[in-house]
């Protein structure tokens, strides 16, 4: 019986000691998570985008810019409405988590900025 307990004990320090190793390991894939967004914002296939384009305060900017990239880019897949809206989208979703109201208001109205600059109807 007192084989038994010491076994027992070691066993949970194990177990212990795994979880405590899988969850130091799972901090570390996050932050490899938040890089990767970052990555795919400053070298991703779609847009070639300027310099801290989502950075800016004036929604109108931010479009332009947007289509600028999105109409000399050849490295979009898509179309350049598609592709601008998608790369504003993305940014929104994943930056957004981290963004206050204030820094993520002029980027939803960059939304219907770049609608009207492509002549898009509002949804």
């Amino acid at each position: 019986m007192h084989v038994s307990v010491h076994r027992h004990v070691r066993l949970n320090s194990a177990i212990m000691a795994t979880t405590k190793a899988a969850n130091t390991r799972g901090s570390t894939k996050r932050s490899t998570k938040k890089k990767w967004s970052s990555r795919v914002t400053k070298h991703s296939n779609a847009l070639d985008l300027e310099s801290e384009v989502f950075k800016k305060k004036d929604p109108k900017k931010i479009a332009l810019s947007l289509k600028r990239s999105a109409e000399h880019s050849k490295r979009k897949k898509s179309g350049p409405y598609q592709s601008a809206m998608s790369m504003l989208s993305f940014y929104i979703n994943r930056a957004g988590k981290n963004l206050t109201n204030k820094e993520k208001q002029p980027l939803e109205k960059a939304k219907s900025e770049l609608r009207k600059l492509f002549h898009k109807k509002e949804k």
